[in-house]
């Protein structure tokens, strides 16, 4: 059973409303429509579905593709593995027409529209348990600031919208870019009114509805890029550090013993809450009534194009590493040799050789894995992970340095020990010289380490560019890994197209945020274009 759809059209199974399972398809609400369509508790969770849609839409503009795809390809982590590809955000030449970043803010404003008319129906249903309605309420409160998340930090400056159009009317279509800072002091208030409303991790037993602890997560996340750039607010560290802590201590989260399984059970069907704490939900191979599925595996996957695939799955393997990335793994870590792919398929599975690095895909999300079948061509029911304990406990030792002194703790490095220790396929807990940082480091030593760890642990996440910006490093990482390709592919002109990305990316600041979309600007006389567009 997987994510919630909003173009469906009934429950196909009797569920309570808060059950341990998961939703099931839900009857749509139409987001402009009358009071009545959110008179029942069914039909609350109906429009709370459609909020949710947004996520894994068959738009494919979040996390169905292109937030991990044509969005997050080009970083120092990987690159777009198409020669043909030399316009769009995929190699950073783009403008203020592109469809790509037209369709990611037409997505975030679609889903903070779907919130608003719940947050404003919310207690229309006369008999309703209290305790269900605040759940739905702090679910569509975070989901509308987690929205405006994404638009702020990829735009800047964006219009702030909290009532339905059905209220607003005419008025909510010139409204002016409100400061940054001021859509982040709203995503807080969302998330922190939230979390109190929502249920714990352990009451829903997966992955795809957001917990409490999935609220206090993300508000690491948030606050930790308020503290970077381009706000710079350092007493967001605090904060970051407070939240982190929250999840750790809540008992509910733990790390997989295996780096691997993750993903595997994300293209299984499986899920582990402890672990993999917030995912956009995909099921499916096409046949169904109801578009259920994603591109996870299928766009970011092991290349396979023979058309021959019931078994190893077609992908077109559009991501491929860095020598960066793959060069940053230790002997032993585990963890490279499945986020990067140690082979590719001609035929069958043909093992590469050392020195073919950037000819190596993405490999975390394997189409071999899929329990569904028969396998579609395009379409995969893997789910995307949007928060992981691993994450959580990389942001508390980045915060918990920042913090305390000119030192890191004992807290940060038992933190980032955990995640490096089962890297190396040993027990989590039990300290280990192979695995373990160095020991005193200082503070600036410290955050460099948390720096490549991330990118270890997280890659292809769709984390790296917000991260590289926010520790103030975007442009001149670019560049340098530019330079470091230029020399690499020296004597390979088969891939001298992968160095397109990085010239692009490292030329203008104005990189720094996405261009506000055509569309908006046509239609919204109030709004200023960003900077170098």
């Amino acid at each position: 059973m997987k994510r919630i759809h909003y173009f469906s059209i009934l429950f196909l199974l009797a569920v309570g409303l808060f059950s341990c399972k998961k939703f099931l398809t839900t009857t749509p609400a139409d987001f402009a429509t009358p009071v009545a369509n959110y008179s029942t508790p069914k039909q609350l969770l109906n429009a709370l579905a459609g909020v949710y849609d947004v996520l894994g839409a068959d738009t494919r503009d979040m996390y169905a593709d292109k937030l991990y795809d044509q969005l997050g390809a080009c970083t120092d982590e990987g690159f777009y593995a198409r020669a043909s590809k030399v316009s769009g955000p995929q190699v950073y030449n783009f403008d203020y027409t592109d469809p790509e970043i037209a369709s990611l803010w037409a997505s975030c404003y679609r889903g903070i529209e779907r919130a608003n008319n719940l947050i404003a129906n919310i207690n229309v249903p006369a008999n309703m348990d209290d305790a269900e309605r605040q759940a739905i309420l702090g679910e569509a409160m975070f989901l509308r600031g987690f929205f405006y998340f994404t638009l702020v930090s990829r735009w800047g400056d964006v219009p702030l919208r909290l009532e339905p159009t059905t209220v607003t009317g005419a008025s909510s279509i010139n409204v002016p870019a409100t400061p940054a800072k001021e859509v982040y002091a709203q995503v807080l208030k969302d998330m922190t009114e939230a979390i109190d409303k929502c249920r714990t991790a352990d009451f829903f037993n997966y992955s795809s509805r957001v917990s409490k602890t999935t609220v206090q997560g993300i508000l690491a996340r948030v606050t930790l890029t308020m503290a970077g750039y381009p706000l710079l607010d350092k007493s967001k560290y605090e904060e970051a550090l407070h939240w982190a802590n929250e999840v750790k201590n809540s008992g509910l989260h733990s790390l997989n013993p295996s780096y691997s399984q993750i993903f595997i059970n994300q293209s299984s069907d499986i899920y582990d809450i402890k672990e993999s704490m917030w995912e956009a939900d995909f099921s499916g191979n096409g046949l169904d009534i109801y578009k259920e599925e994603g591109r996870v595996g299928n766009t970011n996957g092991i290349a396979y194009s023979a058309s021959n695939h019931p078994d190893t799955g077609y992908s077109y393997g559009f991501i491929n590493a860095t020598a960066k990335l793959y060069n940053l793994y230790g002997e032993g870590d585990l963890r490279r040799d499945w986020a990067i792919s140690p082979y590719r398929y001609s035929g069958t599975q043909r093992q590469l050789r050392g020195s073919l690095i950037y000819d190596r895909n993405c490999g975390k999300w394997r189409r071999t894995e899929e329990a569904h079948t028969p396998k579609n061509l395009n379409y995969t029911p893997e789910n995307f992970p949007i928060l992981r304990y691993a994450d959580v406990l990389l942001m508390l030792a980045e915060a918990d340095n920042q913090v305390n002194g000119q030192a890191p703790s004992n807290a940060a490095y038992d933190a980032i020990n955990r995640v490096r220790r089962r890297a190396y396929g040993l027990p989590v807990d039990i300290p280990n010289a192979t695995a373990d940082l160095t020991p005193g480091l200082n503070r600036e030593q410290f955050q460099l380490a948390i720096e490549d760890e991330r990118a270890r642990e997280l890659c292809y996440e769709t984390l790296r560019r917000p991260d590289l910006i926010r520790w103030g490093k975007w442009t001149q990482t670019m560049a340098a890994l530019a330079a470091q390709m230029q020399t690499d592919l020296a004597n390979q002109s088969s891939l001298k197209y992968a160095l397109l990305g990085p010239i692009n990316a490292a030329s203008s600041p104005k990189y720094l945020l996405y261009p506000i979309p055509s569309s908006e600007i046509s239609v919204n006389k109030a709004i200023i274009q960003n900077p170098g567009y």
